[in-house]
Formats: structure tokens, sequence, C-alpha cells
């Protein structure tokens, strides 16, 4: 029997990237999606492994299904880290991503193109319902644009120029993107370990 990993997000945009990640590997995918009426967690974490921890055991156990959560943000050193873990609620917790961008622009205008280095970082955690957890860790660097270029993608990735491919990740097709992402990069530490995790801590059959 396929283990059922449940993704904790309700984005379309990351259960999909998380789908083709792990396409390859003998799995049962669900999301938020599936199962309304999860709790909020709230992310106020100083650190987005604690933030990932979090919301992956919290769902765990309220749905009784191994549950991978992520966190990850993007970091400007001209803004000394910043939005950082504050990155989903950097315009603040009713807006959306286009204001994020929008105020990351603002605070960014009139700073040198050689200043604008950044990088994302996402930590992933999968917890099963008896509490034990496995974390992992990706970064990708790269650096702001001074517009939003393409339309692929979701969050900051119009602004986030990937230099080896030339592109923004909202330019770079999901594969091209899927290969280098922070998210990516997380994903790939986790899968050796995922399935020996997965079935070691799987509920023991009925007698």
């Amino acid at each position: 029997m396929r283990p059922r990993l449940l993704i904790s997000t309700t984005n379309a945009g990351k259960v999909c990237e998380f789908s083709v990640l792990f396409s390859d590997l003998s799995l049962d995918l669900c999301s938020l999606a599936d199962y309304p009426g999860a709790p909020i967690v709230p992310e106020d974490g100083e650190t987005y492994v604690a933030n990932a921890r979090l919301k992956a055991l919290t769902i765990a156990r309220w749905s009784n299904i191994a549950t991978l959560a992520d966190d990850s943000g993007l970091e400007v050193e001209a803004l000394d880290g910043a939005p950082g873990v504050h990155s989903a609620r950097y315009a603040g917790p009713q807006q959306d991503s286009r204001a994020n961008v929008a105020k990351l622009l603002s605070a960014l205008a009139g700073v040198a193109a050689g200043r604008r280095a950044a990088r994302f970082r996402c930590a992933i955690c999968v917890a099963t319902p008896d509490g034990a957890t496995l974390v992992t860790q990706g970064t990708c660097e790269g650096q702001i644009t001074a517009t939003p270029v393409g339309s692929q993608g979701f969050g900051y990735d119009p602004v986030f120029l990937y230099p080896p491919a030339g592109q923004t990740f909202a330019q770079m097709s999901a594969a091209a993107k899927n290969r280098v992402s922070h998210r990516a990069r997380a994903c790939a530490a986790l899968r050796e370990q995922l399935l020996p995790f997965l079935a070691h801590h799987a509920p023991a059959p009925p007698p």
C-alpha cells in the first residue's frame, strides 16, 4: 500500500510543484484542499524550520496522516535579509503576492542592480501523527529585478532573477524551475530519506 502524504497548503501552485518533484516516488499525495476545516496554524516562529515543523505537526495530529509542510522566504541583502520569514505577509496579513512584490520594489527603489542580491530559502518538515519529524532545507541565489517579468510561478517569482538562466522564475518553465529552486533543493535532500521515514513511522495495522 502506497503511503499517503498530506501537503499542508491550499496553494495550488505549491501543490503542483511538490507533485512534480515527487512524481517518481510511490506516494499518494493530497492537500488541505481535500481536507476542509483544517486548523489555521499561526506562522509566528522566528525561523523557517520552526514554522514548517509547527505546521506539519499540527496538521499531522489533526488529520492522522503524515504531513509535509514548508516555510520559505525571500532574503534581500540590501534589506538586511528582509522580508525573510515574513515574506508571505510582507505587505500585511490581508495582502496578496502582488502587494508584497510592490512593497519590495518600493523598498529597493534607487538600489543599483549590483546591490540587489537575494536568495530564496526553504525549510521542509515531514511529521507523522506520532510526533516524529524529518527536516531538510534548500536555498537558491539570485537578484531582484527592477520590475516584474514573466507570468509563470507565484509569489515573488516575477522579480527573482536566476542568473544562470538569465530569466526570472516567472519566465522559466515549471520543469526548469523545479531543477534549481530552493524548494527543489530541499526536496532533493528529502527524497532519499522520505519513504524509509514514512515506513518506519507508519501506524501499526489493526489486530
